[in-house]
């Protein structure tokens, strides 16, 4: 069995606690850049989340709107579903 390397990002949560993750996808929709992580503690948490640029770097930023948030994560799952990994 091989292993898979993922890179790997540290974020504060709201309560100011690090968490490491792993970037599982970067993906496009609707002229916005969304990553999705995965905890590297609990493999069942997940987050999307919107990259945003600006001229210091790249940011992740919570994505508010639920519906947003469901809208993504099905366009994520049908993407995979389409072209499943070997």
């Amino acid at each position: 069995m091989s292993e898979v390397y993922r890179d790997k990002i540290v974020v504060l949560d709201e309560k100011g606690k690090e968490k490491e993750l792993s970037v599982e996808a970067l993906f496009d929709m609707k002229d916005k850049t969304y990553a999705l992580l995965r905890s590297e503690i609990d493999q069942n948490e997940t987050f999307v989340m919107q990259v945003e640029d600006t001229e210091d770097g790249q940011y992740l930023t919570g994505i508010e709107n639920p519906s947003e948030r469901e809208m993504v994560l099905d366009a994520y799952e049908i993407a995979v579903d389409a072209n499943p990994a070997e």
